[in-house]
């Protein structure tokens, strides 16, 4: 794909456009209507006015309770759309702010991202909310927008799910979720989370600590499938079993999604 999928933004990390993947029976998802961020809570003026072009009439929100009151996200003037998100905890907390003296090192923090990656398939709260995003999308016309904290794990998640049942192929999907490390927006981020990272460690973290909690890696979308293809057989029955998406869903995502 040689088009620019990122919106530039002040105040929001990792805005983009998901969709415009071919899939493997040669049509290709439709642009403009799937949108993925991280939080909006440093959201700009001049941010709000280009998310308003966008027309989001529905916003999924990935994050729980203490999240969003911690958070409060700046909306559209007169967003007069749906906002959906789970009224408890979605996680412990947020990866890249659930830290330990030893999230310092590089490989450290890996493993504390393949510890979120491992725990997502069976936590009964993205599950849920992993299947009413998918329910929303079929029901609701217009263009949606799906983020979490940092708009790239859980969100990660949510549009690979979307883009497997659309028919894209798994290198594309990673690529997607891959291309989060291009986010030109990685310092609003690192303002969100490594200050209080840092001060609650009382030292700072080294470069390569801060890159494996701010960026993805492939073993951590990998470690994800090897999750649920241990519990499940394979994606298609998670999807179908745990999040609740039968054929005739699966047929509505793509009749409005495909192109």
């Amino acid at each position: 794909m040689i088009r620019d999928p990122f919106i530039e933004t002040d105040g929001i990390h990792n805005f983009r456009d998901y969709g415009g993947w071919e899939t493997t029976d040669g049509a290709r998802v439709k642009t403009g209507l799937l949108w993925r961020s991280g939080q909006h809570v440093d959201a700009s003026d001049e941010d709000l006015e280009a998310i308003g072009r966008l027309h989001i009439r529905t916003v999924i929100d990935l994050r729980g309770a203490s999240e969003r009151e911690r958070n409060p996200c700046r909306r559209v003037e007169g967003f007069d759309g749906e906002v959906v998100f789970y009224e408890g905890e979605t996680s412990s907390s947020p990866p890249h702010m659930d830290v330990d003296a030893e999230t310092t090192t590089a490989e450290f923090a890996r493993k504390r991202m393949m510890a979120v990656y491992t725990r997502m398939p069976r936590n009964p709260a993205m599950t849920e909310m992993f299947g009413r995003y998918l329910n929303i999308l079929s029901d609701r016309e217009g263009a949606s927008l799906v983020h979490c904290f940092a708009g790239k794990d859980r969100t990660g998640v949510a549009a690979m799910l979307l883009l497997h049942i659309l028919g894209v192929d798994r290198d594309r999907q990673m690529a997607e979720f891959l291309r989060t490390n291009d986010a030109p927006s990685m310092d609003v981020l690192a303002a969100q989370s490594v200050p209080g990272i840092e001060a609650r460690l009382g030292r700072k973290l080294d470069d390569d600590a801060v890159k494996a909690l701010l960026g993805v890696q492939e073993d951590y979308l990998a470690t994800f499938w090897k999750e649920v293809e241990a519990d499940h057989g394979s994606l298609d029955r998670y999807i179908e079993a745990a999040l609740g998406v039968d054929e005739p869903l699966r047929e509505r995502l793509c009749s409005a999604y495909l192109a």
